[in-house]
C-alpha cells in the first residue's frame, strides 16, 4: 500500500474509533436537548466527574474496567440530577438561552470542583501494558477495541431501552409532543429526572473512554465538549442517530486534518463543522425539530 494510502487508511479507523467515543456523550447532550430544549453544557464537567469516578474505582479500588465504567455512568448520572434539580431547573422557565449560560457557569463550578479535590496533575487508570494489533499497515490497540466495544454496547442498550420499555417510549413521547404527552398522563418531571440520569451517565461514560484513551484531569470533559456538541449539531440536535453519525464524520474529520494541519488546529474541525451545517442545513442530517 502506498505510504499516503496507508496513512489516510490509518488516521480513518483512528477517527472511527474516536467517533465511537465521542458518540456516547453526543447521544446523552442531544438526549437531553430532545426533551428539555436546551444545550446543557454541564455535560463537559459530568464527563470529568464520571472520568474522576471511574478512576478511583479502578485505579484506587482495583475495580476492573467493565465496572468502574459503570461506576462512572451511576456517578455522573447522579450528580446530573442533583445539579439539574439544585440548579439548572430554576432557569429553565426563562429560556433556553438563560439555560444554557447558567449550564455553563454550572460546568466551571463543578470543574473547580474537581480541582480542589484532585489537583491539577494528569492521572491514568491501571491498565496492562499490550502491543497493538497489525492488520497490513494498520495498527489498533487493544484498549481501543475495547473502548470501542464498551461504547457500542452502550448505544445498544439506550436503543433498546428507548424501543421496547415503557419508560423509554414516554421519554420518546415527551421528545416528540410534550404537550400530548401531558395531557396522556405522563409525569414531565419524572421524565426530566430520568434524562438527565441518563444523559449525563453517558456523559460520565464517555468521559472515562476518553481517559482510557489518553489520560484524565479537571478539564478532560471542557477539551472535549466543542467535540461532542459539533458532533450532537452536524447530526441534528434531538435526533440520537443523528448524534452517532455526527460523531463519527467529526471523529472522521478530526483525525483526517492532522494530514495538513498540526494536532493544535484539529479542534478547529468541530468549529467548521458547526458553521458548514449551520449554514447549509441546519437541522443538521437527521435533525427534526429544528422548529419546535
Amino acid at each position: 500500500m502506498p505510504p499516503l494510502l496507508a496513512e489516510v487508511a490509518q488516521l480513518v479507523v483512528n477517527g472511527m474509533m474516536a467517533g465511537a467515543i465521542l458518540a456516547v456523550p453526543a447521544i446523552g447532550l442531544t438526549a437531553i436537548y430532545a426533551v428539555l430544549r436546551f444545550p446543557n453544557f454541564a455535560l463537559a464537567s459530568h464527563a470529568t466527574i464520571g472520568a474522576f469516578a471511574g478512576y478511583i474505582a479502578n485505579a484506587k479500588l482495583g475495580l476492573p474496567i467493565l465496572p468502574s465504567v459503570m461506576v462512572a455512568f451511576l456517578a455522573a448520572g447522579a450528580v446530573g440530577v442533583v445539579t439539574d434539580e439544585a440548579v439548572l431547573k430554576q432557569f429553565r422557565p426563562a429560556g433556553f438561552i438563560t439555560t444554557a449560560i447558567a449550564s455553563i457557569a454550572l460546568t466551571i463550578a463543578l470543574e473547580n470542583i474537581v480541582r480542589f479535590g484532585f489537583g491539577n496533575e494528569l492521572r491514568g487508570y491501571a491498565l496492562p501494558i499490550e502491543r497493538d494489533w497489525r492488520f497490513g499497515s494498520i495498527r489498533v490497540g487493544p484498549q481501543q477495541v475495547q473502548n470501542l466495544a464498551i461504547a457500542a454496547v452502550a448505544m445498544a442498550a439506550l436503543f433498546c431501552f428507548l424501543t421496547f420499555t415503557r419508560t423509554g417510549k414516554a421519554m420518546r413521547a415527551v421528545a416528540d409532543n410534550p404537550m400530548l404527552a401531558s395531557i396522556k398522563g405522563i409525569n414531565a418531571d419524572m421524565i426530566s429526572r430520568l434524562v438527565n440520569f441518563v444523559g449525563m451517565g453517558l456523559a460520565g461514560l464517555g468521559g472515562m473512554l476518553i481517559g482510557l484513551d489518553t489520560t484524565i484531569d479537571p478539564l478532560t470533559g471542557f477539551r472535549s465538549i466543542l467535540s461532542v456538541f459539533a458532533a450532537a449539531v452536524v447530526g441534528g440536535l434531538g435526533s440520537i442517530p443523528g448524534a452517532v453519525i455526527g460523531a463519527l464524520t467529526v471523529g472522521i474529520g478530526e483525525e483526517l486534518c492532522l494530514l495538513f494541519l498540526s494536532p493544535d488546529y484539529r479542534s478547529a474541525v468541530g468549529f467548521v463543522a458547526i458553521l458548514l451545517v449551520l449554514t447549509l442545513r441546519p437541522r443538521g442530517i437527521l435533525g427534526q425539530r429544528a422548529d419546535a
